[in-house]
C-alpha cells in the first residue's frame, strides 16, 4: 500500500467517488490530489486533497475531501492519506493547515485542534458556511502545526498490511419481494391480477 499523487486520468474516478460519499468537490482540479493504491492488485484504496486559497494576507492551505472506500476503512489508508497531504504542505511552504470537518476526532489524533468559527481566516470562515450549508451541517474548523503532525503506531501498521475487505452481497431478490406468491403464478412475470 502507498500514497501518490493523483494522474489527470484518474478525474472520473475521484469525481465518482467524492460524489458517492457527498465529499466537496468545489474548484475540483486532479492535480491536488493524492491517491492511496494497493501495490498488489493496483486498486485504489482512498483520496484527499490539498487546496490553496488565495487571500490577501497571503495564502492558507486546507485539507479537504478526504475519503476512503468501504471495504479499505480501519486500516490506516485514511491516516496516510492525511500525512501525504501534510507532507504536500511543508514542501509548499505551510506552516499550519485547515481542515473544515465533522470528523474532528479522527484528525484530533494527528494532532490537529478545534478552531472557534471566529478565529478562522476570514476565506476559511466562508468556506466552513458554505459547507455547513451544502455538504457537512456539523463541520467545525480545525487546524494543524505541520511540525506537530503525529502518525499514531497502530495506524501505520494496519497501513503495512491493509487488504480490501468483502463487502457484504446484496441480498438476492425473491418473487414474495415483489407481492408474487410463486407457488400460483402461472408465469415468470405474473402479478395474479
Amino acid at each position: 500500500m502507498y500514497v501518490r499523487d493523483a494522474k489527470n486520468r484518474e478525474e472520473v474516478w475521484l469525481l465518482d467517488h467524492i460524489e458517492a460519499m457527498g465529499l466537496d468537490e468545489t474548484a475540483f482540479r486532479s492535480r491536488d490530489y493524492v491517491v492511496a493504491i494497493d501495490e498488489t492488485s493496483g486498486e485504489k484504496a482512498g483520496f484527499g486533497r490539498i487546496r490553496i486559497h488565495k487571500t490577501d494576507d497571503g495564502e492558507l492551505c486546507e485539507l479537504t475531501s478526504i475519503g476512503v472506500l468501504n471495504s479499505w476503512r480501519r486500516q490506516g489508508v485514511g491516516a496516510h492519506v492525511v500525512e501525504r497531504l501534510v507532507e504536500h504542505a511543508r514542501d509548499h511552504g505551510f506552516e499550519e493547515v485547515y481542515a473544515l470537518t465533522s470528523s474532528a476526532d479522527y484528525l484530533s489524533q494527528f494532532g490537529f485542534r478545534g478552531v472557534n468559527t471566529s478565529d478562522l481566516p476570514d476565506r476559511l470562515r466562508e468556506r466552513l458556511d458554505a459547507k455547513r450549508d451544502n455538504i457537512d451541517p456539523e463541520a467545525v474548523g480545525m487546524v494543524l502545526t505541520v511540525e506537530e503532525f503525529a502518525m499514531p503506531d497502530r495506524l501505520r501498521e494496519r497501513f503495512k498490511s491493509a487488504r480490501p475487505r468483502e463487502e457484504e452481497p446484496e441480498p438476492e431478490e425473491s418473487a414474495e419481494d415483489f407481492g408474487i406468491d410463486p407457488n400460483s403464478a402461472t408465469y415468470k412475470y405474473d402479478t395474479g391480477g
